[in-house]
């Protein structure tokens, strides 16, 4: 019989990584599951850099991966933050239209939300000022089961429950090199080898390179694109009580820039989508010569860039020009002035694109496939495309990628 260091390898300590870990010993007890998280801390990156939102799932294609996990996730990340004593509040939001050329879009984007089960209420202009008197419109969508939460102390108490079932967390441990054999998957570290029978991977803006690294090809490569936010001062956030956003553009996987409170309170404004010069770069200033030409080689982003520049150059525009930016604010919230906007941290959102320049618009898995096996089955599971709402969508994600995990172990043991 092979000997194991764990049943399951996890590549990537973020929110997907950390639920998966969690679903794994809590379906099956006893299970040796392992964490290895490259970074000195757990959810270093997406999750510990996002907005908060608790996603309601209303502009997601019905049927699809996001739809369904974000719609049955978000209750389900509300109920297990009221258990474990986790800051959150189901606020609603508005989604508002500023001028009349964007009705059809918002009333599309309200059928959809019915067609996925979720709380939407239309409003004409007078009713947007029940909702957030300081906001302008010519009519909105309220979406009654959008909320806020703090999701970095949702990834540490996944990661508490996890290693309390048996899962062994392993921070400042990269995977190097991946061996995948027919009797299980060796990784390598700087602190050694591991072997597991199952390597998952759910290692966000490193994904495709993990993949690659296995010896899969994930047919899509991360394209990172950095969001860039402001916070409202503190004597002007009273200007916003809850959540309001555009209405979004469908040919983009953004929201644009957007009016967030947070737990504490704060008033998040933004974010704008630049290209990001390293997958882990927060700022301008950062740039990883490997990342940038992974990103420029790649045929995809150029039929992106072609598909969608007169998007993206106003997206640099706001970046550079902080009026710029200030003035795709004031078409949602008037009396704001740019004074009143100040620097906060930046995100970076891990984009999958396919070769054809088409960006993934929904969570995609790879490697073993429980619904189509083959004579030989793969020792790896893919998580290649997870960002926004997967915070939101984290529990019912990481069911799943630990049923393909599961599935695989089982199969391999024949």
């Amino acid at each position: 019989m092979v000997a194991y260091d764990y049943d399951v390898l996890v590549v990537g300590g973020g929110i997907v990584g950390l639920a998966t870990a969690y679903a794994l010993v809590r379906g099956r007890p006893g299970l040796a599951v392992g964490v290895l998280e490259k970074e000195d801390f757990l959810a270093s990156h997406q999750t510990g850099r996002n907005s908060g939102v608790i996603h309601s799932g209303v502009y997601y294609r019905p049927g699809s991966f996001k739809a369904r996990f974000a719609v049955g996730g978000a209750a389900e990340m509300v109920e297990f933050c009221r258990e474990h004593g986790i800051a959150y509040e189901v606020t609603g939001k508005l989604i508002v239209a500023v001028d009349r050329e964007e009705l059809p879009r918002l009333h599309a984007l309200a059928q959809r939300g019915r067609e996925n089960g979720i709380p939407v209420r239309e409003l004409g202009a007078a009713q947007i000022g029940d909702f957030e008197p300081h906001v302008a419109g010519v009519a909105g969508l309220h979406v009654g089961s959008t909320g806020i939460c703090d999701f970095p102390a949702v990834a540490r108490t996944l990661a508490k429950l996890a290693e309390e079932a048996g899962a062994e967390l392993r921070p400042a441990t990269e995977a190097r090199s991946v061996a995948h054999r027919a009797d299980g998957v060796t990784v390598g570290t700087r602190r050694g080898e591991l072997r597991a029978g199952v390597l998952v991977n759910c290692a966000g803006l490193q994904s495709d390179r993990v993949a690659r690294l296995a010896g899969d090809d994930p047919g899509v490569r991360i394209v990172p694109f950095r969001g860039e936010y402001y916070t409202l001062a503190p004597e002007r956030q009273g200007l916003v009580r809850g959540l309001v956003y555009p209405v979004p553009d469908p040919a983009f996987p953004f929201l644009g820039v957007h009016l967030t409170r947070g737990v504490h309170g704060e008033v998040h404004v933004g974010p704008n989508a630049v290209p990001a010069l390293a997958r882990e770069g927060y700022d301008w200033r950062t740039v990883r010569l490997r990342d940038v030409a992974d990103t420029v080689a790649y045929p995809g982003t150029w039929r992106v860039a072609r598909r969608h520049w007169r998007y993206e150059v106003g997206e640099l525009h706001r970046s550079l020009s902080k009026r710029a930016f200030t003035a795709a604010v004031r078409r949602l919230l008037p009396e704001v002035s740019a004074g009143d906007l100040v620097p906060a941290a930046a995100g970076v959102r891990a984009q999958a694109v396919a070769r054809d320049g088409s960006l993934l618009d929904d969570f995609a898995f790879a490697g073993f496939d429980p619904e189509a096996r083959a004579a030989a089955p793969s020792r790896l599971v893919h998580v290649l495309n997870a960002p926004s709402p997967a915070a939101t969508a984290s529990l019912p994600i990481g069911r799943e990628v630990a049923r393909r995990a599961l599935a695989a172990l089982d199969a391999g043991r024949g």
